[in-house]
């Protein structure tokens, strides 16, 4: 990414430099050269990494009935899933590890519209190999508990709370638990505002994710991730669960899509049209352009650097 466009490429969240700007040559056997390749690798990984975490711990508190933990391992876990999928992938993509972080980010200009499918088939991938890896591990309990597996989707995927939860409002649940998170995410990485420094995102992030679940998450499960949704549900369908994955509450699996795809641009246009688009512009001194610090802000907001009037010495 050019430093002097003020735009994010890939949405990255650590210091990244593009191929263009750099003559990289793989210096060990098989090293990748392609940059896209290389963000899609940390996208797997990174959302494996945090679907394993997250899953992991509902596993752990349904087939532990109760004794293992409860709600609060839960979300503290999905937290921690994020925090970790963030140092994972952040330097190489930009750690989006969700379908509705990357969309999201190329409707405002921060991303390239060409990557998203190639994140978000990374991301998926990533959700039903992480699911598969929690279902190995728990593969005696998932038979004991549940033989016929009737009772026990929910470790993978999301569903309404009870019956007397209209559909329509876990689809508003999901919309609402969106727009906070992006519209959390551009406040944490907006220079004009008060931006986590680039050690402490991570973590501002994952709070962030914490908060709405232990605020939000009861209608609706908070996916506030489709890859973190379709992904593991997929898995169910393929591992036994059959189609009542997709079937069940008049076929609920599209609110977990929609609800974030539809929420996070929501809450990132809120975020700009109200805070973002009415700072005063500022002119740092190239000095100051120059410190690892303020690189980083400046993939996350159109602020540039006039070169012009401070030129190199």
């Amino acid at each position: 990414m050019s430093t002097s466009s003020g735009k994010i490429e890939n949405g990255s969240v650590e210091v990244h430099r593009s191929d263009s700007t750099m003559n990289y040559k793989p210096l060990k056997p098989f090293q990748v050269k392609s940059s896209l390749v290389r963000e899609c690798f940390a996208e797997f990984l990174g959302t494996m990494v945090l679907i394993m975490f997250g899953d992991g711990a509902v596993a752990q508190v349904v087939l532990g009935e109760g004794t293992k933990g409860d709600y609060i391992n839960i979300t503290l876990c999905w937290g921690l899933g994020v925090f970790f999928g963030i140092h994972i992938s952040g330097g190489v993509s930009g750690a989006h590890l969700n379908p509705a972080v990357t969309t999201t980010l190329a409707c405002f200009g921060r991303m390239k519209w060409n990557k998203v499918p190639y994140y978000i088939i990374s991301q998926l991938l990533g959700a039903f190999a992480a699911a598969f890896v929690v279902w190995g591990v728990y593969y005696p309990m998932f038979d004991v508990i549940d033989p016929e597996k009737t009772s026990t989707g929910a470790v993978f995927a999301t569903y309404p709370y009870s019956d007397d939860i209209p559909v329509f409002t876990c689809f508003l649940t999901e919309v609402v638990g969106s727009a906070l998170l992006m519209g959390c995410i551009f406040a944490i990485g907006d220079p004009l505002n008060k931006p986590a420094s680039p050690y402490s995102q991570p973590t501002a992030v994952a709070l962030v994710v914490v908060a709405i679940g232990m605020a939000f998450g009861m209608n609706s499960g908070f996916a506030i991730n489709p890859a973190r949704d379709f992904g593991p549900r997929l898995f169910t369908y393929c591992a036994g669960w059959g189609s009542r994955v997709f079937t069940f509450r008049d076929s609920y699996f599209w609110v977990p899509i929609f609800g974030p795809l539809l929420g996070g641009p929501i809450g990132a246009g809120i975020y700009v049209g109200l805070i973002e688009h009415h700072h005063r512009p500022i002119v740092f001194p190239k000095s100051v352009a120059d410190t690892v610090y303020w690189r980083f802000f400046n993939q996350l907001k159109t602020t540039r650097v006039c070169e012009e009037e401070y030129p190199k010495q």
